[in-house]
């Protein structure tokens, strides 16, 4: 019985929580003495990078849609199949979240959505509730179980190894979804949310879309993402996919920068699991400041130009 991954890739590359998920299922796998298979669908180079986080063997699918969950599912259950593996890891994304409980679900298996840490010996996972409020205790009690792994919860352990890659051939079956057109709506090298260590997101305190060349310099010089607010998305100064919160993308980065968010709780919601928070804002009773490690009280105009020459600074320095 083996422990079997599936690591999202895009353009190519492996994405930064699905190295985690895999680091995650290598040491469950240990834990468990038995191996840790990854299973990739569409582009990829070597083993892509795989091997380093403790994956033992690679299958590589081709060709298959992977926006259509029912072929996607459909696949991963033959690659359960070929490994008899008794775990399915998945990272808690947009994937993970649309595909693990359809996997669970044909397996009879048990789910926890979210894990932030191991298995102990009794088969008890711990997730985050209440919008990262309080933590549960999930008990796994079936013989298959699925897991996904919130991001930035367990970290990527490197063991500096290598996989080997194997082609691997599935009946995906028929589409489910035709998928006419697809586009992405971020220009070529913008850093994609889920996968940035740093963001700088801003608020209705930046008072128009005419202002945002200074959240926008600001992310350049530091190699940041850059978000916003649900309010800055609905009235269309910035675009959707910026939009982080509870109704948008649940972030964990290691640095968040918020300028001109007063901080609902619909909004810490999507960012509170971020290991730094620097909250800036003119109004001292903005409820951010509950849930920052650094404030700053002062208006965006005049505080921004002084952060921007800073990191500038700091930058021609390393």
């Amino acid at each position: 019985m083996s422990v079997i991954i599936f690591a999202d890739q895009h353009q190519g590359k492996i994405t930064k929580s699905s190295l985690e998920a895999v680091s995650y299922g290598a040491a469950l796998a240990a834990q468990q003495g038995t191996t840790a298979t990854a299973l990739v669908v569409g582009p990829l180079q070597g083993d892509g990078g795989l091997g380093a986080v403790g994956a033992q063997k690679v299958l590589h699918v081709q060709d298959v849609n992977t926006s259509d969950s029912q072929q996607l599912t459909r696949v991963i259950l033959a690659a359960v199949a070929s490994t008899n593996a008794s775990v399915v890891i998945f990272s808690h994304d947009i994937t993970g979240k649309m595909v693990a409980p359809r996997v669970a679900a044909r397996l009879d298996a048990g789910l926890v959505p979210g894990a932030t840490a191991l298995p102990d010996a009794n088969n008890v996972v711990k997730k985050n509730v209440f919008s990262g409020k309080a933590i549960a205790d999930i008990q796994l009690l079936t013989d298959k179980k699925v897991i996904t792994v919130t991001p930035n919860s367990y970290g990527i352990k490197t063991t500096g190894g290598s996989a080997t890659v194997e082609a691997f051939q599935a009946d995906a079956g028929k589409a489910g979804i035709v998928v006419k057109e697809m586009k992405s709506e971020a220009k070529d090298g913008e850093i994609p949310l889920p996968e940035a260590d740093l963001v700088v997101s801003a608020g209705r305190g930046m008072k128009g879309p005419e202002h945002w060349g200074q959240i926008e310099d600001l992310a350049k010089i530091l190699g940041a993402a850059t978000a916003c607010s649900r309010p800055v998305s609905d009235i269309g100064w910035r675009p959707h996919h910026e939009h982080v919160g509870q109704t948008g993308i649940t972030i964990r980065p290691n640095l968040y920068i918020a300028v001109g968010i007063s901080g609902a709780i619909q909004h810490l919601a999507g960012v509170n699991g971020s290991k730094t928070i620097v909250v800036i804002n003119k109004d001292p009773e903005a409820p951010f400041f509950k849930a920052a490690d650094y404030g700053i009280v002062g208006d965006a105009f005049e505080v921004l130009p002084k952060i921007i020459e800073a990191a500038k600074a700091h930058m021609a320095n390393k």
